[in-house]
């Protein structure tokens, strides 16, 4: 993954901000890392929340932010105004769609249902081989924990491949995500599911 300063990563990360500073303070210090390390921020162009922190500590280090908003929320004043560009589309699937062309990887901070459900759907997307760019989350003391040992133990029961567990990058670090990020070179996995586990 080449960190030139026309790239962009995707960030999914929470409308609320969570009940420790270090969440905040998690999303201000991976913002400022992705301008020194050369990367633009794709996300969903909120102004709350962990996902406001972000895109102002981006914004603030001079660097670019492209939100994409479905027109719903951008009409209850969700939307952050201050962007370098902000795409307003009809639906959530627009949302994800658009979000996941824009970028070449993708990174999950702390935050709920949605920054699971939109994280696992580009994670789905690379098992199934619709795309080979790389995926992680900023493990922020330990909130990922029980989400990764449930991957874990899914794996173990034979429900994830391996391989595919081996798609997940982690770590606490945002310039050794960074890192991680920036050296993944995709596998040519086999295909997902064969006729023999039908």
């Amino acid at each position: 993954m080449n960190s030139a300063n026309s790239h962009r990563l995707c960030v999914f990360c929470g409308s609320g901000k969570g009940i420790k500073e270090s969440y905040a303070e998690s999303a201000r210090t991976l913002g400022a890392t992705l301008v020194r390390r050369g990367f633009g921020l794709v996300y969903g162009g909120g102004q709350v929340g962990l996902m406001g922190i972000l895109a102002d500590a981006v914004l603030e280090n001079s660097g670019e932010v492209t939100g994409v908003i479905p027109k719903s929320l951008a009409l209850k004043e969700v939307a952050h105004q201050g962007l370098t560009k902000l795409y307003v589309v009809a639906t959530m699937h627009e949302r994800k769609a658009m979000m996941a062309e824009l970028s070449e990887g993708f990174i999950a901070l702390p935050g709920g249902l949605g920054t699971f459900e939109e994280f696992f759907e580009v994670l789905t997307w690379a098992q199934l081989g619709l795309h080979q760019k790389p995926l992680g989350v900023l493990n922020v003391e330990g909130y990922f924990d029980p989400l990764l040992a449930l991957i874990d133990h899914a794996t173990n029961e034979g429900f994830i491949r391996p391989e595919h567990r081996h798609l997940l990058l982690t770590s606490r670090q945002p310039e050794d995500l960074l890192d991680q990020l920036a050296t993944y070179h995709p596998s040519v996995l086999p295909k997902w599911i064969g006729r023999d586990e039908i």
